[in-house]
C-alpha cells in the first residue's frame, strides 16, 4: 500500500466519496505548471473561458490535453496517483480517463456552480476517482464536496455553466441540483498546499468559491477508472465527447484512447 493511504482514508473514501491526500503530487509541481502555462498558451480544442461579459477576472479550463502536453503525460505515468487509486477503488486496474485545468486568475469572484461530473460522462460503474490539485496555495478557493452525495439514488441534473441550462433533453430523470449550504448538507472544503490533492468520487457533488485572493489558483484535475468501468450511452453529445470512438453499451473503454497506467490482474 502507498504510504499516501491508510485503511481509514479508503472507509472514507467509500463512505464519504470524498478524501484529501496531502502531498500526492509534492514531487511534480513545477513540472504541472509549465504544463498548465504551455496549455493556456495553446488551449486544445476544449478550452474555455467561464466568464460572462463584464464579470471580473479570468476562469479558464480545458481538457483531454495529456496526449500533446508533454509535462501532463510525464506526471501521470511517474506519479503515484495510479498506485494511490486502485487503494481508494479497490481496484486490480487503473485506467486514464482524461486530465483537466482549471485556472482562476486573482479577483475572479464567479464560483464553480455544484454539479457531479458522472452525468455528464459516457461512464457507468462504481469504480472511479478524480483527483483535484492545486498548484498554488488554497484557503479560500478551494474545492466544495458534499460527503455522500456519491450514494444519492438519482444523479444530478448535469447543466451548462454559463447558460445553467439543462445539459440533456430530459431533466426530468434528475434531480434538481440542491444548494448544500441552505440544506444544511456536510459540506468538506481544505485548505490545501500546492501539490496535495482531494480524491473524490465522479457522483459526488461539488463546487467552488471564487477566488478573491491576490494570488492565482491553478488547478490540475486527474480522472481515472477502475474494473468495472464500461461504456455507456447518454441522451446527448457528453463532455467530453470523444467522438468516433465505436464504443457500444456496456463495452470496455478502449485501452488505446484510455491507456492503462496499473494492472494486477494477474496477481
Amino acid at each position: 500500500m502507498p504510504s499516501f493511504v491508510t485503511p481509514k482514508m479508503i472507509q472514507n473514501y467509500e463512505q464519504d466519496g470524498v478524501v484529501l491526500i496531502k502531498g500526492l503530487f509534492m514531487n511534480h509541481i513545477e513540472v504541472l505548471r509549465r504544463g498548465i502555462d504551455r496549455n493556456m498558451q495553446a488551449p486544445g480544442p476544449f478550452g474555455a473561458e467561464n466568464l460572462k461579459e463584464g464579470e471580473a477576472g479570468r476562469f479558464f479550463d480545458d481538457y483531454c490535453n495529456w496526449d500533446r502536453i508533454d509535462e501532463f503525460r510525464e506526471v501521470i505515468h511517474t506519479s503515484d496517483a495510479a498506485l494511490v487509486a486502485a487503494q481508494l477503488m479497490q481496484s486490480k486496474t487503473v485506467q486514464l480517463f482524461h486530465d483537466h485545468v482549471l485556472v482562476k486568475e486573482p479577483g475572479t469572484s464567479k464560483s464553480t456552480p455544484w454539479h457531479s461530473d458522472s452525468p455528464y460522462y459516457f461512464i457507468k460503474g462504481h469504480q472511479n476517482v478524480s483527483f483535484w490539485v492545486p498548484l498554488d496555495p488554497v484557503r479560500e478557493a478551494s474545492l466544495r464536496l458534499v460527503a455522500g452525495s456519491h450514494k444519492w439514488p438519482k444523479q444530478v441534473l448535469p447543466t451548462r455553466w454559463l447558460t445553467e441550462e439543462s445539459f440533456y433533453p430530459n431533466p426530468e430523470d434528475y434531480m434538481a441540483v440542491p444548494d448544500p449550504d441552505q440544506e444544511g448538507m456536510r459540506v468538506l472544503e481544505f485548505k490545501m498546499e500546492p501539490g496535495d490533492a482531494v480524491a473524490f468520487h465522479y457522483r459526488c457533488l461539488h463546487g467552488a468559491r471564487g477566488n478573491h485572493s491576490a494570488s492565482r489558483r491553478r488547478a490540475f484535475s486527474l480522472r481515472l477508472l477502475g474494473d468495472d468501468a464500461r461504456f455507456t450511452k447518454r441522451p446527448g453529445r457528453t463532455s467530453p465527447p470523444f467522438e468516433g470512438h465505436g464504443m457500444q453499451e456496456g463495452d470496455l473503454l478502449r485501452n488505446d484512447w484510455f491507456p492503462i497506467l496499473l494492472d494486477n490482474a494477474a496477481n
